[in-house]
């Protein structure tokens, strides 16, 4: 059957309950899946009477018959049931001996006589990987992809004298992403889904509960076997359909396409959208027009004019190379080998000559595949050579495209050798000049150490807020893209350099990467003044400085990262010692807001890095740029490839799909807090991975009349209209003290006057354009409400008469404890004053923390019992006294309530992202 085609070595199981009711079991059948079907019905109780299963092959035992002859369960190898139609007796014989009460088939590729099928009491049941009657026939799987069925599944029935017609007992039905390939699709739900089903089968025949439901006939359908030779591309319909026909037969048995007359088999599929990148064209024949041969891969046309993307291609002697190097395939040449790396060569004759052990002699024109190797092989493969020699990253992949022996060493010494890493970074920039500087903008994302478009093609604008103008497209991630980059970070995380690099190395590349930062900084301020309003004297200290601050800070923490020793009871007369370990989360998603592009960036993946995770970050789909040029800073650092991922696009895509990912361990947010909410209870029904958030703020700040006046006029002005007010601990609410409440507002409005609004590349400018116009807009919308509910517009409150998405610092006074904005975030350059009886401190603070959020606060006095007094009972993650906005990468940041939990930046940052072990020991 062809969805066996590329089984992987895996190892799964069930939980390990013993029912009351356990049956004898007959298993027939073979494959890694009747392995683990026969594994968990054993852990459940049951007992396997024998196993029936194919003979071995090149003197390899299948999976099945090695897992049962292990436990000591008898096993038979028949080459066959049945001669010219009719039961062989001795082959009878021997399985009427072992008194099955059911016979249990996970998969079987052999006909087995119907006197078996019907003899034990309860009968058989079958696994099949389809919702029947759909598919019914051997190549089920294959025919849903090429179908292009919505949904996916399978059926376990009873088994009868039809061809899967039999009553079924159970079916469970998943659905069939745009990509998905036998192999996806398999390994996804068919195999794991598949087990539980079987033990679940087994378990309500044991108890008499289990179904007989006729099938129908109505949508049944039934498919041949596809092979080779009928699995030619008809390229004279539409790009879907070639897609869903090319990813029905990957990998087996490999759909193909006559390019100059020669047969070439196409792999890893999937739509393409968008406008096409540079690249030379490839005739083909029967397509309505040439393919293009691009840095991304083979895009081929339908005769819809839509477009797909075919990653890899095999030729007709077994080679295969990536897509994109069609036309370089025969330009590398072969390397010398030295004395070392012939001994090491050696060695790997010796694996391959114990995985194929059907071959005499292992020739450098030896075939791994043509010398009778399966999927399972290159499993095993790829892990004894990388015992060998665990400094190099030998993928399945790599098996693929070097398959004879000879090409095989002559991969292996170049990864050996890291020749295969010296590949120069190959990126397509946006250049602009401006502000006195030529600036390049990578735009593409950023996965497993390369810039590539978008998996789909798609791309979006990036608009300057100053003019309003597009900077350049970018790319618009899809789900397919988060989950190449999450499996670029696993593997990085589980398989490559840098879970086992030493912590110190670990620093000594961050602090490269604030170096190189700090080499940068002028250009990366640049690209955070142009993307996000920042006014660019603020980006180079705040956006830029900061952020090279932070890096370093966290580098110095990696080789502190420390456990302790406790002390327990001893188990006399033993001793014991109980020991903990800080070990890192795994893979971790990080999704930032557009206020602080740079800066949110640096200060969770320092931490994240530092900590020895690997990440997946999202940055704010109106302000990309600065990650992007963050990633190609990472590369020329050494951060190792699949270290770090970015994916600019959208929050309901990018962001959900994190959320939902169940292999990423780890999720930290900045942004809102209804979005918060909803990342949690995705990272919850996912896999219950852990979370910090970062979110809304309505932050109050206390002016007593006993403060420093101008301090309080300097500082008060600072809290809200720093960054343009785009700033997460912004004074979100001034309580004004009644005696100075007329005198602060007169002098705020002055100070106001003064400032200078304009172009953010301009040194001399105070106050710069909004994010983004639908930002601007939402702050107009602010202002509006607050007059329509009777609050006094003392200044500001309308958008600046030119080009961009300038609003004028705006003072709102009178302002009430129900009004809307006495109670939501604007998020801009809006102060919303309110005063207070003189001497009511305790009614103040009662006011101040009426409210669902906690993100900061403040307090103005010079009465330090006072102020102490007031920052006790104030309930936000920061209280400023005396000052605002004064953060340091040495202090933890964070918020109560509603305004999230976790912290970043400090020693607080790190622990969330590690995990504690505790070891105990007895001596």
């Amino acid at each position: 059957m062809l969805w066996t085609a590329s089984q992987v070595c895996r190892r799964f199981s069930t939980s390990s309950h013993y029912y009351q009711n356990k049956l004898k079991l007959a298993i027939i059948g073979q494959s890694l899946f009747g392995q683990e079907v026969y594994t968990n019905l054993r852990k459940h109780g049951h007992k396997v009477v024998g196993v029936f299963t194919v003979p071995d092959k090149d003197g390899k035992a299948d999976p099945l018959a090695v897992a049962a002859e292990k436990d000591g369960t008898p096993v038979f190898k028949f080459p066959r049931w049945r001669v010219k139609g009719k039961p062989i007796p001795d082959v009878v014989e021997a399985y009427k001996a072992v008194g099955a009460e059911l016979n249990v088939m996970p998969f079987c590729s052999q006909f087995i006589p119907m006197n078996i099928i019907d003899l034990p009491k309860h009968g058989s049941i079958i696994y099949h990987p389809s919702i029947l009657p759909l598919h019914r026939g051997a190549s089920a799987i294959n025919w849903t992809l090429i179908h292009g069925d919505k949904k996916a599944g399978f059926t376990v029935f009873w088994a009868d004298d039809g061809l899967d017609t039999g009553p079924i007992l159970l079916q469970r039905e998943c659905a069939v992403e745009p990509n998905d390939t036998v192999d996806t699709l398999y390994n996804r739900f068919l195999f794991p889904e598949g087990i539980k089903a079987m033990v679940e089968s087994v378990q309500l025949i044991a108890d008499g509960k289990a179904p007989r439901i006729p099938q129908t006939e109505e949508g049944a359908s039934y498919e041949g076997i596809q092979k080779k030779s009928n699995a030619k591309i008809n390229l004279a319909q539409s790009a879907k359909a070639i897609h869903d026909w090319i990813r029905g037969h990957d990998k087996v048995p490999g759909a193909w396409i006559a390019i100059n007359g020669q047969p070439v088999t196409l792999y890893g599929s999937s739509l393409f959208g968008g406008s096409a990148p540079a690249g030379q064209p490839l005739e083909i024949e029967g397509a309505s027009q040439p393919g293009l041969v691009t840095k991304n891969g083979l895009i081929l046309y339908g005769n819809d004019g839509k477009a797909l993307l075919v990653k890899n291609l095999q030729f007709e002697d077994g080679k295969m190379i990536p897509a994109s190097k069609y036309f370089s395939s025969g330009e590398s040449s072969s390397v010398e080998l030295t004395d070392d790396e012939k001994k090491m060569a050696e060695e790997i004759r010796n694996i391959w000559k114990g995985i194929l052990s059907n071959v005499q002699a292992i020739e450098d024109t030896t075939d791994f595949f043509k010398s009778g190797a399966a999927s399972m092989d290159v499993v095993r493969l790829v892990e004894e050579v990388k015992q060998k020699c665990p400094s190099v990253q030998l993928q399945s992949e790599d098996v693929y495209m070097a398959t004879t022996f000879q090409d095989f060493i002559q991969m292996f010494v170049r990864k050996l050798r890291g020749e295969d890493q010296e590949e120069e970074l190959v990126i397509d920039y946006a250049t602009k000049e401006v502000n006195n500087m030529t600036v390049k903008m990578p735009y593409q994302c950023f996965i497993n150490g390369k810039f590539e478009d978008a998996e789909n093609g798609k791309t979006y604008e990036t608009i300057n807020p100053t003019d309003g103008k597009v900077i350049c497209k970018v790319s618009y991630a899809s789900v397919e893209d988060v989950d190449r980059a999450v499996a670029a970070a696993k593997d990085a995380f589980d398989n490559g350099p840098w879970g086992k690099m030493n912590p110190r190395d670990r620093g000594s590349l961050l602090y490269k990467l604030a170096d190189l930062m700090e080499e940068h900084q002028e250009e990366l301020a640049t690209i955070e003044s142009i993307d996000s309003g920042a006014v660019y004297t603020l980006a180079l200290k705040t956006h830029v400085g900061m952020s090279i601050q932070t890096f370093r800070y966290f580098a110095g923490w990696c080789d502190k990262i420390q456990g302790k020793t406790i002390p327990i009871n001893q188990a006399r007369p033993n001793r014991n010692l109980t020991f903990t370990k800080k070990e890192p989360l795994g893979v971790c998603a990080i999704i930032i807001p557009w206020n602080y592009p740079l800066m949110m960036l640096a200060w969770k993946s320092a931490a994240c890095l530092a900590a020895g995770n690997t990440l997946v970050l999202k940055p704010a789909q109106v302000t990309p740029l600065t990650a992007l040029k963050f990633a190609e800073l990472t590369v020329k650092a050494g951060i190792p490839k699949g270290v770090i991922n970015i994916l600019p696009g959208s929050g309901g895509m990018v962001g959900q799909r994190l959320s939902d990912h169940p292999h990423i361990r780890k999720l930290g947010f900045t942004g809102s807090t209804p979005i918060g909410k909803q990342i949690m209870k995705s990272c919850a029904l996912s896999n219950l991975k852990k979370v910090s958030l970062e979110l809304g703020g309505k932050s109050p700040l206390i002016i007593f009349s006993d403060c420093d006046i101008d301090k309080a006029v300097r500082m008060g002005m600072s809290s809200v209209y720093f960054n343009k007010g785009e700033n997460c601990i912004a004074a979100g609410r001034l309580f004004v003290e009644e005696s100075i409440h007329d005198e602060f507002i007169s002098r705020v409005v002055e100070e106001i006057k003064k400032m200078k609004i304009g172009d953010p590349l301009d040194r001399s400018t105070d106050h710069g354009p909004q994010n983004h116009k639908a930002h601007l807009d939402k702050l107009l919308e602010y202002c509006s409400t607050g007059m329509k509910e009777g609050a006094t517009l003392v200044y500001g409150g309308r958008q600046v008469g030119r080009p961009g998405y300038f609003m004028e610092p705006t003072v709102f006074t009178d302002v009430e404890d129900h009004m809307f904005i006495a109670k939501e975030e604007s998020f801009g350059p809006v102060m919303v004053v309110s005063k207070f009886k003189d001497g009511d401190v305790d009614g103040v603070l009662q006011r101040a923390n009426d409210t669902e959020y906690g993100l900061a606060s403040g307090v103005f006095t010079r009465d330090i019992n006072k102020a102490m007094y007031v920052s006790e009972r104030l309930e936000a993650g920061t209280v400023f006294i005396n000052t605002y906005n004064k953060t340091d990468v040495a202090s933890p940041f964070g918020g109560f309530k509603q305004s999230g939990f976790g912290k970043d930046l400090g020693e607080d940052a790190l622990l969330e992202y590690l995990k504690t072990k505790a070891v105990t020991v007895e001596y």
